[in-house]
């Protein structure tokens, strides 16, 4: 079972307000509260503008380092709003890291939103990464479990398939899983990927794109990775609202797109049985619709 980590650093209003007035003086004005604990993050809105982000787990702090270092450069050439440290703060002696301020993005997630329709999503889904999907430097991030084959993910799978709904038809996923290793040194040149593209890090508002969050395994990689994101966010799949605007999916890349998403919708699925059952809810829709489709 994938645990919902536990926090190393632990926060309360009090600590963060006395950071925010140490620091950022001239914001220790605006109301504070609390809004969410992340698997990586501590949330907290700051007036009405922004939202303060601080690790609660120390493999965290690496993550939004490479945030901070790299969002500002990317965010010009992409397609839609991306969360830009507006504020770093630094680290002291009863808080180890750094932390930032981001801007509030107006609306809600993907995996508890109710869409109308996903034509104008998919469309401004596909021109995102396609924006993002370019060969990346030599020193861009490495991430261990997003910067690698399939093959290397085979014992995760087990471990996951081992917790399958016992409704769902785990022979076809195997299936789809077993193909993508056939593929999986298909990836010619890595690019720049985001690495947890899901409907929670996917910001919308009346049926269209705000903004894609948490960049906190963005790095070097496999965009099959992104595209089995997409794949969970999307009913329809990569259709043509989607491709319309990424370009054309070669079948190789579309076998590891779902191979990837097998991966990451058990994941989901067992995370939800934690108390998350939009994750929940996320991972199975995702699985059902790739058995569907393999059928």
């Amino acid at each position: 079972m994938v645990p919902w980590p536990p926090a190393e650093f632990d926060v309360d209003e009090r600590f963060v307000q006395s950071l925010i007035d140490q620091q950022m003086p001239d914001l220790c004005g605006l109301e504070l509260r609390s809004f969410d604990e992340g698997f990586d993050n501590s949330l907290w809105r700051l007036g009405e503008e922004y939202l303060v982000r601080l690790p609660r787990r120390k493999v965290a702090v690496a993550s939004l380092e490479n945030e901070i270092k790299w969002l500002p450069e990317l965010a010009p050439r992409l397609s839609a709003a991306i969360p830009i440290p507006l504020r770093v703060g630094s680290p002291t002696t009863a808080f180890p890291s750094c932390w930032t301020v981001i801007s509030w993005f107006k609306g809600v997630t993907a995996d508890v939103a109710h869409v109308g329709n996903f034509a104008t999503i998919a469309r401004q889904v596909g021109a995102f990464l396609r924006s993002l999907h370019v060969p990346s430097p030599s020193d861009a991030p490495i991430n261990p479990f997003r910067s690698v084959s399939l093959r290397d993910r085979a014992a995760t799978f087990e471990e996951r398939m081992a917790n399958l709904p016992s409704d769902l038809d785990g022979r076809i996923l195997r299936e789809v899983w077993t193909t993508s290793l056939d593929e999986a040194d298909g990836l010619r040149t890595p690019v720049w990927i985001h690495g947890d593209l899901h409907p929670a890090n996917v910001v919308i508002d009346n049926d269209s794109l705000v903004a894609v969050i948490d960049f906190g395994d963005l790095c070097s990689g496999d965009p099959a990775t992104d595209l089995a994101g997409a794949l969970m966010l999307l009913p329809g799949g990569l259709d043509e609202s989607f491709t319309a605007t990424y370009g054309d999916i070669d079948p190789s890349l579309m076998i590891r797109s779902l191979g990837w998403a097998v991966l990451f919708s058990l994941m989901f699925a067992e995370l939800g049985k934690q108390g998350r059952m939009s994750y929940y809810d996320v991972g199975r829709a995702t699985l059902e619709r790739i058995i569907e489709r393999s059928r």
